[in-house]
């Protein structure tokens, strides 16, 4: 357990919000960003989550963001980046407001973070002090649909490499790469039965194998630079 919060970004709903209710019942103090407001946030209000909206989508929105969440607390425990904007490439004149967007949700938003809420991670008074980004599978092996999406997740990755050399040894940070966890409401078994044959576990696990990899990280003092691909070994296919 740890007096200082765990900021969860984008964590109204599916990875996000099951993190931070496994956050809560570890004992942890959680702080999440979201999006728009939806009954989700409800209950996790009651559960005591301090719940600060965000519009990551433009510098001035990151910034007065971080502005806020100082002044919600003096300290943190971990930041994990989950955040995230799965939206398709487009060919007309949207493409480069596409790009853009996705470039400051995925990028920008967790680099001006990490920089600027560093003082807060230090103030930690535990031993351990945590940033996790979560990345993508694809970012391995591109995207013919999302390639702007696996570019943004790619260039994240690569900001784990950075920061773990330039935060060290006081401040660890790594990444976590999932595939297909969960599905979406109105998947059919059809498309179900396509997902789970992608990997060599040929399942669907759901979002409990992703805190049991945050849970590792936060837990472990050695580790930092790495990421964790949970992809039910999609490589050996």
């Amino acid at each position: 357990m740890s007096a200082s919060p765990v900021l969860i970004t984008g964590g109204a709903q599916r990875l996000g919000r099951h993190c931070a209710e496994r956050l809560l019942d570890d004992g942890h103090p959680v702080i999440i960003s979201y999006r728009r407001e939806r009954p989700e946030l409800d209950e996790l209000r009651r559960r005591g989550v301090v719940t600060l909206a965000a519009d990551f989508a433009s510098e001035a929105g990151i910034l007065d963001f971080i502005a806020r969440l100082k002044a919600e607390t003096r300290s943190l425990r971990a930041i994990v980046h989950n955040a995230s904007d799965w939206a398709p490439d487009t060919t007309g004149d949207e493409a480069g407001t596409n790009f853009e967007r996705l470039f400051r949700v995925h990028m920008q938003a967790p680099y001006l973070i990490n920089l600027h809420c560093r003082e807060l991670l230090e103030a930690c008074s535990e031993p351990q002090r945590d940033i996790v980004h979560m990345t993508d599978y694809v970012v391995r092996k591109g995207s013919k649909k999302h390639a702007a999406y696996a570019a943004s997740k790619a260039g994240l990755d690569n900001l784990t490499l950075s920061f773990a050399a330039l935060y060290a040894p006081r401040i660890q940070v790594n990444a976590i790469a999932p595939a297909l966890i969960m599905l979406n409401e109105g998947d059919d078994e059809a498309y179900a039965e396509k997902a789970r044959a992608k990997s060599v576990m040929e399942m669907v696990p759901g979002p409990g194998v992703i805190y049991q990899s945050l849970r590792y990280l936060l837990d472990n003092r050695y580790v930092t630079g790495v990421t964790l691909p949970v992809d039910g070994g999609r490589h050996l296919r």
